[in-house]
C-alpha cells in the first residue's frame, strides 16, 4: 500500500516505523526540514517538507494516489483539514489524530459527516486501557476481543506463586479451568509455549479466556483482590481528564494532583466530583499528605517519563497498591517492565497498533478480515482477532490436523457467541472469530498461519 503520514512526532514516527517494517511504501510530510532529513536517513521512506494541510504540498507528495493518509500532527484542526484535502485529491482512506476533549464528543460527526475513515485519540485510548486494568487489578495489562467476550490478561509470577515449577499441562489438569497460557516473557526471551513448558518465578504470562474463565482461575490461585476504591493520579493532562471521567462514572473516588493552577481550575470545572489538588505531585511529602498510603491505586501521568518511573518506584516502596504509569520512550518502558508488577501504558504504541490493524484489514478485503490487533511484549508478539470467511483453508479441519507455522498459536475460537479454548479435536467453522497469538510472523489473513 502507498501510505502518506503527515507529522513526524512521537505518534507519527511510531506509525512510520511499523508501516515500513510491514513493507508499505511510505511518504512523510512534515514542516521541519530537519525532521524530514532525519526520518529519511533512518527509514526507507520518501520525505516532503511543507504544511500537510496544504493542497500543493499534498499534491507534490502524490496524495491523490495514496491508499491511506494518516495525519498525526500536534494540531487537531490541521489533522482534520489534512484529511479533507486528501479526500478531495483522491486518497482512498484517511485517519486523523484528534485529541481535544470537546472533539471527543463528536467523533461520529467527524467520521460520518466529514468522511474521515478513522479518528484516533491516543489519550482517550490510553485512558480506556488504564480503566481495564483498574477493573482487573491483578493484571499488568488487559486486552479485549470479541466485543468484550474474551480477555487477554498479562500476569506477573511472583515468589511463592503456586504456578512456579508446574508445566502448562499440569496447570490445566490441576485447576480444571478453560484458559490458555498463550505467551510467556522470560527476561528478554519471548516464548509461545507448549503443554510441556514450565513456569518460573519472574515470568510474565499472557492468558486468554472468557472474563469468567480468567476470574475463576484467579480465584483458584487466591489472587482475587477486593475492588479498588481510592485512586490517586499525578498529572492533570488529557489522559487524566478522560480517565477521571471514566472513574467517576464508575463510582471510584478520584484525586488528581496537578502543578499548574490554571489547569486545576479547568479540571475542577470539568470533573466536579473529583478532588483536584494544586501541588507538586513529585514531592513525597505532598503525596503522603494527600493520602498515598490510603490509596488503592497510584497512576503517574506527568509529561516526564523519568518522573513517572521514579514516582511509581517510590509508591511501590512504601505501600502495596496498584501502580500504573505512562511512558513515551520505548527504552524506558523496557526498564520498568523488567521490574515486574508495574503496569505501563504507551500511548504511541496503542495508536500505531490501531493504525496497523486498519491497514491490514484494508489490505485483505476479500480474505479473513482482521478485526482487532494488539502488540505485546515490546512489540515482539501480536494477538489478532480475525473473522473466518467461508473460503478459508482452515475450516472443517481438526486443529490437530492443521499444519501451523512455528511460533503461532490458535488461542481462542468464538462460535455463535460461545468462547472456546481450543483443543486438538476442535474445528473452526465459517463465520467464527478466531484469536491468534504469534511471534516473528506478520499475519494479514487467517490462512497465513498455515505452512
Amino acid at each position: 500500500m502507498k501510505i502518506v503520514v503527515i507529522g513526524n512526532g512521537k505518534v507519527g514516527r511510531a506509525i512510520i516505523e511499523q508501516t515500513v517494517k510491514e513493507g508499505h511504501t511510505v511518504i512523510v510530510i512534515d514542516k521541519s526540514a530537519e525532521n524530514i532529513d532525519e526520518i529519511i536517513n533512518t527509514y526507507d521512506v520518501m520525505g516532503i517538507t511543507g504544511n500537510g494541510a496544504s493542497y500543493i504540498t499534498q499534491k507534490n507528495a502524490g496524495v491523490g494516489t495514496a491508499n491511506l493518509v494518516v495525519s498525526a500532527t500536534s494540531s487537531d484542526e490541521t489533522n482534520i483539514l489534512s484529511c479533507l484535502v486528501a479526500k478531495k485529491l483522491g486518497a482512498k482512506a484517511t485517519i486523523a489524530r484528534v485529541r481535544d476533549y470537546d472533539y471527543s464528543k463528536q467523533i461520529d460527526l467527524i467520521q460520518k459527516d466529514l468522511g474521515i475513515n478513522m479518528v484516533i485519540n491516543p489519550e482517550l485510548e490510553s485512558a480506556m486501557e488504564i480503566m481495564k486494568i483498574i477493573n482487573f487489578p491483578q493484571a499488568i495489562r488487559v486486552d479485549s476481543f470479541a466485543k468484550g467476550r474474551v480477555d487477554l490478561v498479562e500476569l506477573y509470577i511472583p515468589k511463592k506463586s503456586p504456578l512456579i515449577g508446574q508445566s502448562l499441562s499440569d496447570i490445566h489438569n490441576q485447576y480444571n479451568v478453560q484458559i490458555l497460557i498463550c505467551a510467556v516473557q522470560r527476561g528478554e526471551e519471548v516464548i509461545i509455549p507448549t503443554g510441556r513448558f514450565i513456569i518460573h518465578e519472574g515470568d510474565k504470562i499472557h492468558i486468554t479466556a472468557s472474563k469468567s474463565g480468567i476470574r475463576s482461575f484467579l480465584h483458584k490461585l487466591d489472587l482475587v483482590d477486593n475492588k479498588l476504591h481510592n485512586i490517586m493520579i499525578v498529572g492533570g493532562g488529557k489522559i487524566a481528564l478522560y480517565l477521571g471521567s471514566f472513574l467517576i462514572r464508575n463510582k471510584y473516588n478520584v484525586k488528581i494532583i496537578e502543578s499548574n493552577h490554571d489547569r486545576c481550575v479547568e479540571l475542577s470545572q470539568l470533573l466536579p466530583s473529583a478532588s483536584i489538588i494544586h501541588g507538586d505531585g513529585t514531592n513525597k511529602n505532598t503525596l503522603i499528605e494527600e493520602g498515598l498510603l490510603e490509596s488503592d491505586a497510584f497512576i503517574a501521568l506527568t509529561g516526564n517519563d523519568e518522573e513517572n518511573i521514579i514516582l511509581s518506584m517510590y509508591a511501590n516502596s512504601i505501600t502495596n497498591l496498584k501502580t500504573i504509569i505512562k511512558v513515551s520512550k520505548s527504552s524506558f518502558a523496557d526498564i520498568v517492565e523488567a521490574i515486574g508488577g508495574i503496569s505501563v501504558i504507551k500511548p504511541k504504541e496503542i495508536t500505531s497498533s490501531r493504525v496497523i490493524s486498519y491497514i491490514r484489514s484494508r489490505s485483505n478485503l476479500r480474505g479473513n478480515n482482521l478485526v482487532t490487533l494488539y502488540k505485546l511484549v515490546n512489540n515482539q508478539v501480536e494477538a489478532l482477532e480475525l473473522n473466518v470467511k467461508e473460503n478459508s483453508k482452515l475450516i472443517n479441519t481438526r486443529i490437530r490436523d492443521l499444519r501451523i507455522k512455528k511460533d503461532i498459536l490458535i488461542a481462542c475460537i468464538i462460535h455463535d457467541g460461545d468462547v472456546i479454548i481450543p483443543g486438538g479435536n476442535d474445528v473452526i467453522e465459517a463465520y467464527d472469530s478466531v484469536i491468534i497469538v504469534t511471534a516473528k510472523q506478520i499475519i494479514n489473513d487467517l490462512d497465513d498461519i498455515l505452512e
